[in-house]
């Protein structure tokens, strides 16, 4: 028990003092979080919308990659009805050719969109 004796009151000096220490270490966590939410939230936020916005302007001509790697050009789009109004949604289907090939796929299964490929 001697060894203790001494510690004690340092350790009680030690909490008198961190009570009031407590705005420090929430400025910290506000500063980490800052740092994270423009750092890597926010760009990540900006780069969604962008990309929604351009599988939601996709039309006939577009190049594209889809989200497995098949490269093709739109051919057709089949929109899905909401209020009986012909919508763009992620769930419809757009018919690409690939060379020789033509395939269904999802507008949400999209990649990239590249400018309407150019014809020679």
């Amino acid at each position: 028990m001697t060894p203790l004796v001494p510690v004690l009151p340092l350790a009680q000096a030690a909490a008198t003092q961190g009570a009031g220490s407590i705005a420090p270490l929430i400025f910290q966590f506000g500063a980490i979080f800052a740092i994270f939410y423009f750092l890597m939230i926010r760009p990540q936020q900006k780069q969604r919308k962008s990309h929604e916005a351009a599988i939601m302007a996709l039309k006939k001509g577009d190049e594209i990659v889809t989200s497995g790697g098949l490269v093709g050009e739109v051919v057709h789009i089949k929109e899905g009805l909401k209020n009986g109004q012909p919508a763009a949604t992620v769930d419809d289907r757009v018919t690409i050719k690939s060379g020789e090939s033509r395939l269904v796929v999802e507008r949400g299964r999209i990649a990239k969109v590249f400018a309407p490929a150019v014809k020679e």
